[in-house]
């Protein structure tokens, strides 16, 4: 599932609504009342830079990089090199700015700041994308995202190859071990979710094959199979599958990089990992001004 479409003219509409709602938010939080050292250039001097990467990585983030100048000055020219999902190297240019000179200082932390973070995220999505090339398996992200940058790094998930698990906790139902004590069972806690006829999808996690048998059992058609080890993963597919594959299954808990190919391989249909979005290193880029522009 993929929850944003940027190019389908009603979700576009709202995603780049959200963008410039989150570039504002960035901005006043960085520039409050004004931009103190930027005053020390003339306000008519015009300049030109260019961003830089230092190291390999999967951009994202280019909206928002674009939006962080020109909220500042619509005005501001942004010539990109390399496109959204674009792998790039070392040294490689990504942008070149020509505008105001106060305007570029001015928005150059939260355009990096933006580009850095989404960047690792869809890097680190692709690594796991890669790793499981070839079988039947996706890669899904979680709910376990940088505060006020959920759409932003789902977004960027998807730019990285991987799939989006539901936006937030409106956008679906996910029942998990605490749901299951508070309702008394498996069973209860299904019968009230269909009752609920809330037309989202509903998904179960189960520790184990016995939680397994009573979630299909109760009519679950989306098993989250959580810390499972791979001769369990192995029997969870093999018991849905003898019941005529009842259910999507997707694997979670435990997840590296190392062993997300073996996970695969044991033929569930998904994998969630909250790592892609939480255990991320920001990408190494650089702005620098490269010019003054006489006017």
């Amino acid at each position: 599932m993929t929850l944003f479409n940027k190019n389908d003219s009603v979700e576009s509409n709202a995603f780049h609504q959200r963008v410039r709602d989150q570039v504002q938010a960035a901005l006043d939080e960085d520039v409050g009342t004004g931009d103190l050292t930027a005053q020390l250039i003339p306000n008519t001097q015009l300049a030109s830079a260019t961003i830089i990467v230092r190291e390999t990585a999967v951009i994202c983030g280019i909206d928002w990089v674009n939006a962080c100048f020109k909220q500042l000055d619509a005005n501001v020219e942004m010539d990109w090199c390399v496109t959204e999902g674009e792998r790039v190297v070392e040294n490689q240019t990504l942008c070149e700015i020509k505008g105001l000179a106060r305007t570029l200082l001015t928005g150059e932390r939260c355009a990096l700041n933006f580009l850095q973070t989404l960047s690792a995220t869809a890097t680190e999505a692709k690594k796991y994308v890669d790793a499981i090339a070839g079988t039947a398996a996706q890669i899904l992200d979680t709910r376990k995202t940088i505060p006020h940058l959920r759409l932003a790094q789902k977004y960027a998930v998807t730019v990285g190859g991987g799939h989006n698990q539901r936006l937030a906790l409106y956008d679906g139902i996910l029942i998990k071990e605490n749901h299951i004590a508070a309702a008394g069972s498996i069973r209860a806690v299904m019968t009230q979710a269909f009752l609920l006829d809330a037309h989202k999808t509903i998904q179960i996690e189960v520790e184990n094959l016995d939680q397994l048998q009573d979630a299909l059992d109760a009519g679950a058609t989306s098993i989250l199979l959580d810390n499972f080890n791979n001769t369990l993963l192995h029997e969870a597919v093999r018991l849905n599958d003898a019941l005529g594959k009842r259910a999507i299954l997707e694997a979670s808990g435990g997840i590296t990089l190392e062993n997300v190919r073996e996970i695969a391989l044991t033929g569930v249909d998904r994998i969630s990992i909250g790592a892609i979005t939480k255990n991320i290193q920001a990408i190494d880029l650089s702005m620098r001004i490269v010019g003054r522009i006489i006017g």
